[in-house]
């Protein structure tokens, strides 16, 4: 599987749900270099992240809207959106939509993610659900 296929399988795995599928393309001792604030090691890291995530926005989707790759990383440009349905980062369920842009860069090893760094707009997803303050 080439490292654009991992990446792809990654992204399938947020939008469907399907979270258990991310053990199998992200090495053990990945290292994210932009972790969400709760956000643990490894693979488990980012299937509670996303769980919080889907939880929150029960039809998160996110949609890759330009890629770079050479041999070892995968880069991407993104839109993020999802309709607020349960609490996010103290938030209470507000029923407002949202989209934001972000980017991330993936470096891979033996057909696993092994290194990320990644930026989403998250002030702006805060302020179109109607955050009157930064939560801390």
């Amino acid at each position: 599987m080439t490292n654009l296929e991992v990446q792809q399988q990654f992204g399938e795995a947020v939008n469907t749900g399907q979270l258990e599928k991310i053990r199998d393309l992200v090495a053990q001792d990945v290292k994210d270099h932009d972790p969400a604030p709760m956000q643990g090691p490894g693979p488990q890291g980012f299937i509670d992240f996303f769980s919080m995530m889907r939880r929150a926005f029960p039809d998160l989707h996110i949609e890759v809207e330009h890629v770079v790759t050479d041999a070892d990383n995968v880069s991407f440009a993104y839109t993020v959106s999802g309709t607020h349905q349960g609490e996010f980062m103290g938030l209470a369920p507000t029923g407002k939509q949202f989209s934001a842009r972000g980017v991330q860069i993936g470096r891979f090893e033996d057909g696993k993610l092994k290194e990320r760094w990644g930026s989403s707009d998250e002030l702006g997803i805060l302020k179109q659900l109607g955050a009157e303050r930064i939560p801390q």
